[in-house]
């Protein structure tokens, strides 16, 4: 009887098994004390390294279809396949830190080297915000000023190279680049003079004071490099990302609280607008179409959400506050991104691609700044981040100060950050140069990522809304009247409910206290909108026109509908990109049961968080300083 084949799944798995048995007897065997051979014992390390290596690439080229019969769980066979051989390179990684050779001296002298240690930390931290300016530039690298050292590169993973030119390189080398090209190949040189190319993602600048090489040993270098380096790098190492993916910028601006939509309900300098709309130098409506050729994260990365998070920007400061649109993509096109799907009944402004733009500021840069962004959880480690996968720059006016034509604009998506030059998405490689062929050209041009905006003008209607809002703000089209209706309040509070323009005590007011809070979760403001609209229906044709009814309505409807639900003790706190936590708000928000009154919200049956006075109370002062 012939014997039975295996699938190429399957043989993975053998082998990896196999690479445990023979890791766990070289740690067995180093463990030992009368393992006086450690270079044997390194460079049987670096091989099973490489045959993890190996076998990762493997792993990551197969697919279902592959299999010679069906495979249960076969993403999770993967899936945890992957986690297995990521947790025997980092085992040889500690084994081969472990097994690095030391000075004779570091040992006599290790109190002075850990104090010396401790003294270059500091230099390290304050180096760091240098480290992506010396990256992005493409002159070639030399020793910098004299007495301050070198700079040098440290090799983030092991690179085997491929073709002839390329240069090999291990984990924690020490290279010097001589020269840098677009292509993200770049010609470096090891410690032996051995000259190649290496792919910049495997590479991390570290700058080496002279102090340092004098009194620690090569290894101590080498040592705290390889410590820190962050998260995002150790993924592009591996191939969990593509290249030009970054840790979000927006991201972390939207967590340190700086660019929240809090911003539009300031009231600095608003006087003018009860009695007519301000028009400001933009004012735009745009609506996102697709993404394309946009590259998907490694398998050992599972996506949370898709997203764009748009801004004004003027190439070097955010101007506006972050509006996020979410999106959508199938399976089958996993490279494709789209917005503003079909579906019935009310579109989430979460994921509704028509957006609106007022900027005031006269910059000549002045434009708009799209993040494509990914929240992922690592599946190995149940880590969770937000990853930039490019970005795209659209500027609104031209080199004589003329506004760009309103019209459709495809967007190249550039890898990196915006303040990062010449770091590309494209993972193409150009060694042997770039395409000459007109066909060539055009093939090229398909695998380059694009964004597709459709930037047009503002309606009547809808220009005389935008004009009651804010000079500078980004936001979803379908939320302009509640934001006008907001703002006309507000004016009302500030201007004619006050005794004198200098009182500034507390305002009583539970509207214009809460729903600041309201405009950053989505769920709550797609449930006031659905409210809303219920309660508009039933208005005549003239009320519908009428400011005073509209104000008076907004306030019944916010009380009845969307307050009870901000501070329900039942509501869980949002949680950006938590299919769990977004589900059981939509089971308390939707629900029939959870319909509240201020009758139900003051009886004994209803639970609330504890009463804090700003819930109900406005502040000038706070409001205006924030």
């Amino acid at each position: 009887m012939p014997p039975k084949r295996r699938g190429p799944l399957q043989t993975v798995q053998r082998e990896t098994d196999d690479i445990k048995r023979k890791v766990d007897a070289l740690v067995q065997h180093a463990a030992e004390p009368d393992a006086s051979d450690r270079t044997e014992t390194l460079e049987r390390c670096k091989e099973l390294q490489r045959a993890v290596e190996e076998i990762m690439k493997t792993l990551k080229k197969l697919s279902k279809a592959d299999e010679l019969a069906p495979v249960g769980n076969y993403d999770q066979c993967k899936r945890e396949e992957e986690k297995r051989l990521l947790t025997l390179y980092e085992r040889l990684q500690s084994l081969a830190l472990q097994l690095q050779p030391h000075d004779d001296d570091e040992e006599d002298e290790s109190s002075e080297d850990e104090d010396a240690e401790e003294e270059v930390q500091d230099d390290y931290d304050d180096d760091d915000d240098d480290d992506d300016n010396a990256d992005s530039g493409d002159e070639d690298i030399g020793p910098t000023a004299k007495g301050q050292g070198s700079v040098s590169y440290i090799a983030l993973s092991a690179f085997t190279g491929e073709e002839e030119g390329d240069l090999s390189i291990q984990k924690g080398e020490v290279l010097r680049v001589l020269s840098k090209n677009k292509d993200g190949w770049w010609l470096a040189q090891n410690s032996k003079g051995q000259k190649g190319l290496v792919p910049k993602t495997f590479l991390k600048v570290r700058i080496i004071s002279q102090a340092l090489t004098d009194k620690t040993s090569n290894w101590s270098t080498v040592r705290k490099a390889v410590t820190e380096i962050d998260a995002t790098d150790v993924l592009s190492a591996m191939g969990a990302i593509p290249p030009g993916f970054r840790p979000s910028t927006l991201s972390r601006l939207l967590e340190e609280g700086h660019y929240l939509s809090l911003y539009f309900s300031k009231p600095i300098d608003e006087m003018p607008f009860s009695v007519h709309g301000q028009s400001s130098r933009v004012s735009l409506t745009l609506t996102l179409w697709s993404c394309r050729m946009i590259p998907p994260p490694g398998v050992g990365l599972q996506v949370l959400s898709r997203h764009i998070r748009l801004c004004a920007f003027n190439g070097t400061q955010v101007l506006s506050n972050i509006h996020t649109v979410r999106a959508t993509y199938s399976s089958k096109s996993p490279k494709t991104w789209s917005f503003s799907p079909r579906m019935t009944g009310m579109l989430p402004c979460l994921l509704d691609g028509d957006c609106f733009l007022r900027c005031d500021f006269e910059s000549p840069d002045l434009g708009i700044l799209f993040e494509l962004g990914v929240t992922y959880i690592r599946n190995s480690t149940g880590e969770r981040g937000d990853l930039s996968c490019g970005w795209a720059f659209l500027k609104l006016f031209d080199e004589s100060g003329a506004p760009i034509a309103l019209r459709t604009q495809e967007l190249t998506v550039h890898g990196g950050t915006p303040f990062e030059k010449d770091s590309d998405m494209n993972t193409t490689s150009t060694k042997r140069g770039y395409p000459t062929g007109v066909f060539q050209q055009m093939l090229l041009s398909r695998k380059i990522p694009k964004l597709v905006v459709k930037v047009k003008s503002v309606k009547t209607r809808s220009r005389e809304l935008l004009n009651l809002l804010p000079d500078t703000i980004v936001g979803s089209l379908s939320t302009v009247h509640l934001l006008a209706t907001y703002r006309q309040i507000l004016a009302d509070a500030l201007l004619l409910d006050r005794v004198t323009m200098y009182n500034a005590d507390l305002i009583c007011s539970s509207v214009l206290a809460s729903f600041p809070d309201v405009l950053d979760q989505p769920d709550l403001m797609d449930a006031f909108r659905k409210s809303w609209t219920e309660s508009e229906s039933s208005l005549r044709r003239s009320d519908k026109k009428d400011i005073n009814v509209l104000k008076q309505m907004f306030v019944s409807v916010y009380m009845g509908s969307v307050f009870p639900l901000l501070y329900s003790v039942e509501m869980p706190a949002p949680c950006w990109a938590d299919e769990e936590v977004e589900s059981q708000r939509a089971r308390i928000i939707y629900s029939p049961s959870q319909k509240t009154s201020v009758e139900t919200l003051l009886s004994s049956q209803c639970s609330h968080q504890a009463f804090d006075i700003t819930q109900v109370t406005y502040d000038l002062i706070s409001s205006a300083q924030h």
